[in-house]
């Protein structure tokens, strides 16, 4: 179609426009009326994405957590024990022995649920190393330390591994009842060197933690058993010597045998010895047959004079186990008042055998009960 049909065309050229300019005229005015080009784009910057956090492993960290408490309360034990042990032999009658005067583990002398922690906190491994050493005892004496490898003992070497405390003990044993001391080699801070220890003429019983909050303390005649809650319990390092130095004289005085409890207390103190103790099995009143009040006092006395020849005080004795028995009542199922009840007899007796052995200390007498 001809431009000139358009009127608006024509009406410029009527005022003498041509029509190139025409044309160029509306193709300004048409470029002017099109969309500008748009911007340049602006790059947007995303942050990185983080990553969740992984998982925690809460049965990893109370594992841990369990173990800590578990060595802390083991190391306050032994602590406590060794002294009156040590210093008591001539009370202890027919459990008196000649003791190495420490203790020696590694990683596998804990429960498969512990070895990792054991070689990650303890720093254990492989080889048997020195964990305890006996306040007093000829070891102590000997510069024997926390953390020595056992390596030889009188040149005979120890082994290493799974079964390695069964093994050293196999070796140790006759060399204990043939010798009054023996040479130990250790590794301290990666070099050999050799120790001559005099064996600990000490009483001989096994000193183990119980793996319950259950308020309570067994002795089946060999060894003395302190349950966690009984740890908790007694707040001060002389109240637990109290309750370790009368389960040790049940001990002495064969208690156990004579209420024919021997076996019924040693099959609770198995299970409290594990990790995860049966909850089935009876711990406690349901299974042991509560002591008599004859019985008791005289552990008590035992107990006092090995406690005070050990160098704890006694002033707390009394208060001691009159707060056990409000606190922790006979009625309280698996409590130590409910197999040893805590009488104003009892009480009495305490109070009379504790002034007794502080006016022999007083006049520097010999503390023999």
């Amino acid at each position: 179609m001809p431009f000139t049909r358009y009127p608006v065309i024509r009406q410029l050229q009527r005022r003498g426009i041509g029509l190139t300019t025409v044309l160029l005229l509306l193709a300004l005015t048409l470029g002017a009326c099109e969309t500008p080009p748009p911007a340049p784009s602006v790059p947007v910057v995303v942050a990185p994405v983080t990553p969740p956090p992984a998982p925690v492993d809460t049965s990893k960290l109370e594992r841990e957590a369990a173990f800590r408490e578990m060595v802390a309360l083991q190391d306050r034990l032994y602590r406590v024990a060794a002294p009156i042990l040590v210093n008591n032999p001539s009370l202890c009658r027919h459990n008196a022995r000649n003791l190495l005067g420490f203790t020696a583990k590694n990683k596998y002398s804990y429960s498969s649920d512990y070895i990792d922690n054991a070689q990650k906190i303890l720093g254990l491994d492989e080889q048997l190393q020195i964990t305890g050493v006996m306040s007093g005892s000829g070891a102590d004496k000997a510069g024997v330390q926390n953390g020595d490898k056992l390596v030889a003992v009188n040149g005979i070497p120890l082994p290493q591994g799974q079964n390695a405390e069964h093994q050293a003990g196999v070796i140790l044993t006759p060399q204990i009842s043939e010798h009054t001391s023996f040479n130990l080699t250790v590794n301290r801070a990666g070099s050999d060197m050799s120790v001559k220890v005099p064996l600990t003429h000490a009483c001989a019983f096994i000193v183990v933690l119980g793996n319950t909050d259950h308020v309570n303390a067994y002795a089946d005649g060999i060894r003395v058993m302190v349950t966690k809650g009984m740890m908790h319990t007694a707040k001060s390092d002389d109240e637990l010597a109290y309750v370790l130095a009368t389960e040790m004289a049940h001990n002495i005085l064969g208690h156990a045998n004579k209420q024919h409890m021997s076996a019924t207390i040693a099959a609770i103190i198995d299970n409290l010895d594990r990790v995860h103790p049966e909850a089935e099995t009876p711990d406690g009143i349901s299974a042991i047959k509560p002591s008599t009040q004859e019985l008791d006092v005289a552990a008590d006395r035992l107990g006092l004079y090995m406690a005070a020849r050990a160098g704890f005080a006694l002033d707390s004795a009394g208060p001691f186990w009159s707060r056990l028995a409000v606190e922790y009542p006979s009625t309280v199922a698996d409590s130590y008042t409910a197999t040893h009840p805590i009488s104003a007899y009892r009480l009495g007796a305490i109070a009379k055998v504790s002034n007794e052995i502080k006016s022999k200390q007083a006049a520097r007498k010999s503390l023999t009960p």
